[in-house]
């Protein structure tokens, strides 16, 4: 059952303060993107916690970094990340997830794997036993739209246009809904192996490292396998 509002977002706070204890000082991080990610960037600003700079998985989290007095780099400035820190739609015990209902799931994915330590933070609503009721987002460049979701149909999924979005890529996404993702690391191979297909939400081959958890009674900490 989830949370109520405001329980749900004392929660996000609860768990953006947590994450600032998992950030070396002078380091280069990956900042995500969400409302949790937002609490975890305003934590950031207000901490006596000094990094060397950021680099944002969305335009909005760059502007949110910056209105912080935080340095936000490109990522072809660097060669790794000490850390990213980013939420989830839904984490499974494997610390596997669907990403992306914000729609910045390319760069959520890029800046993923060029960090040492992935951490994710997250309310308690969002862990589940298996992944697949969250939509799972995948971003399409758009002349391949229709391409692509007959190759979903075959798929068993039932793809959805985000009406009215634009990805800072200039991409669309398509929702897949109705999915059957019981074995996400061959599903995210196959996804990723569809033309047209730029990115796809689901982070199973490379999953969390750190998984934090804001529950009613505390942070909970997760580490992977």
């Amino acid at each position: 059952m989830s949370a109520p509002p405001d329980n749900a977002e004392a929660q996000k706070r609860a768990v953006a303060e947590a994450a600032l204890a998992t950030i070396p000082a002078g380091a280069v991080i990956g900042v995500g993107s969400g409302s949790t990610v937002n609490q975890f960037i305003d934590a950031l600003g207000a901490s006596e916690t000094r990094i060397d700079s950021a680099v944002a998985a969305s335009q909005a989290s760059a502007e949110r970094l910056q209105s912080h007095g935080i340095e936000v780099r490109d990522a072809n400035s660097v060669d790794e990340l000490e850390i990213y820190v980013d939420g989830a739609d839904e984490i499974n015990r494997h610390l596997q997830m669907i990403k992306g209902g914000g729609g910045a799931l390319t760069r959520e994915k890029f800046i993923a794997a060029l960090a040492k330590q992935f951490v994710c933070i997250v309310d308690a609503s969002k862990q589940v036993t298996a992944l697949g009721d969250f939509p799972l987002p995948i971003e399409v460049i758009p002349m391949a739209r229709s391409y692509v979701g007959r190759q979903i149909l075959k798929l068993g999924g039932r793809p959805e246009l985000l009406e009215g979005f634009t990805t800072d890529n200039g991409n669309i996404i398509l929702d897949i809904r109705a999915f059957d993702l019981s074995e996400p690391i061959a599903m995210e191979k196959r996804l990723n192996n569809i033309a047209g297909v730029v990115s796809n939400g689901l982070f199973a081959l490379r999953p969390a490292d750190q998984l934090l958890v804001a529950t009613d009674t505390g942070v909970e900490r997760f580490a992977s396998a």
